[in-house]
């Protein structure tokens, strides 16, 4: 028995043992991952390089002295932050929900949510304005279409399906077990909700309402159909860079988007430190 297990030892390929020699370098794989993928930093790098040594401070100054760019900063701040909540309220059923729950059409709606993530936002501008010529929205439509409320609403569809993504990924990476154990204490659903999945679900909620706020400012295609680019009514400052462009004044333009790029970087950093640093979306 014994020779028999020895001949058979004997007999087993040594490959799975004792690692094989490897055939050459590593070098030009990872010096191919680099060209690729550096190409693309690289390429990132030099655009936001051009716009920071095209324009100056003084430019920047001035062109946020005039009274139409101050009016858009501050539609911006405003319906950014608007969406950013509505998008929260929206976004935390509804992850919760995908994430804990399996209901009929579920993987529907699941897709469906992706709709205006993978849309052309000109699409969706264009859908909304149809929208509301249609009962009951058209008696809302006075108040609603090329108003503010459209640039808020126009900016929430984009934004929410992100703040979605996100919260659905968040209840995804905490355990349902914790949950479990206080709804046999004694929880209502909604108690352990509150008390136990929320204060989990913390970074997640910051991580979503940033990546809200951030898309919502670079919004432009919805809220140039469905609510305009009126100086000093819905102009926000995506729809001043078209504006500024339209009429030549390209070192306005480019100091406003230095000010979209400077808040991009701030909300992305705040979204990198006190957000979610491991969710995949």
């Amino acid at each position: 028995m014994t020779s028999a297990n020895s001949s058979e030892n004997g007999n087993r390929p040594q490959a799975l043992s004792t690692p094989a020699h490897r055939v050459g370098s590593d070098v030009p794989f990872y010096v191919g991952l680099v060209v690729l993928g550096g190409s693309y930093v690289v390429l990132l790098a030099a655009m936001l390089a051009a716009d920071f040594f095209y324009t100056s401070v003084d430019h920047m100054l001035a062109a946020l002295t005039k009274p139409a760019i101050q009016y858009s900063l501050k539609l911006s701040l405003i319906s950014c932050s608007l969406t950013a909540l509505l998008s929260l309220w929206v976004a935390v059923p509804i992850g919760y929900l995908l994430a804990r729950h399996r209901f009929p059409g579920h993987q529907l709606v699941d897709a469906g949510l992706d709709i205006p993530i993978v849309l052309p936002p000109l699409v969706v501008g264009l859908s909304l304005l149809i929208l509301f010529q249609f009962w009951p929205f058209r008696l809302s439509a006075d108040w609603i279409v090329y108003q503010i409320p459209a640039v808020v609403l126009a900016q929430f569809m984009v934004a929410c399906a992100f703040a979605v993504r996100t919260m659905r990924a968040t209840f995804d990476h905490i355990d349902p077990r914790c949950e479990q154990v206080a709804l046999t204490l004694g929880c209502t659903r909604a108690q352990a909700f509150a008390t136990v999945v929320l204060p989990e679900a913390k970074r997640g909620i910051i991580t979503a309402a940033t990546l809200a706020w951030a898309r919502s400012l670079g919004e432009f295609g919805p809220i140039l159909i469905f609510a305009g680019a009126t100086r000093m009514k819905t102009e926000v400052l995506s729809t001043t860079v078209f504006l500024e462009l339209s009429v030549g004044d390209l070192e306005a333009a480019v100091a406003v988007s230095m000010v979209m790029v400077l808040t991009a970087i701030i909300v992305l950093v705040i979204a990198r430190v006190w957000g979610s640093r491991d969710l995949q979306m």
